[in-house]
């Protein structure tokens, strides 16, 4: 991508090659940034290329609203924020690519041992030789 100034190259717009910059430049300029509101605003915007380490462990929400199959006609071309910083010179996608599949694996990971517990934890619960002392349990107030 050549796309600067051709006088002087520190005068000009900004062009920024990854995804998670040019998502925050079309953000801002949905914003009011030059007024107090809106660089509050911005200022709370954070965005990153993946999911960073304290991000991970938090639980995902998919809004459907959003979804491409249903914002989306069939016919309409599109295409992913990354490919496009891919084209557009890019070239950190394979490293966050990496990470990326670390992360799924290490996710997989605590999802098994999370589901094995919630399973122990309800068929201990629906132990019968255990059910008179939960109930001395629920009876003291525990």
């Amino acid at each position: 991508m050549q796309k600067r100034i051709n006088t002087n190259p520190r005068r000009g717009a900004k062009h920024w090659k990854a995804p998670s910059r040019m998502f925050w430049k079309c953000t801002r300029g949905m914003l009011p940034h030059k007024m107090p509101r809106g660089a509050c605003a911005l200022g709370k915007l954070k965005v990153f290329e993946g999911i960073p380490f304290p991000y991970d462990q938090k639980k995902r929400m998919v809004i459907p609203d959003a979804l491409r199959t249903l914002r989306l006609k069939a016919r309409r071309n599109f295409c992913s924020l990354g490919d496009l910083a891919s084209i557009t010179g890019w070239t950190k996608a394979g490293i966050v690519d990496q990470l990326e599949e670390k992360r799924k694996v290490k996710s997989e990971a605590f999802y098994t041992l999370k589901s094995k517990k919630a399973e122990a934890r309800t068929k201990a619960a629906a132990d019968k030789s255990v059910a008179p002392f939960n109930a001395e349990l629920a009876k003291l107030g525990f």
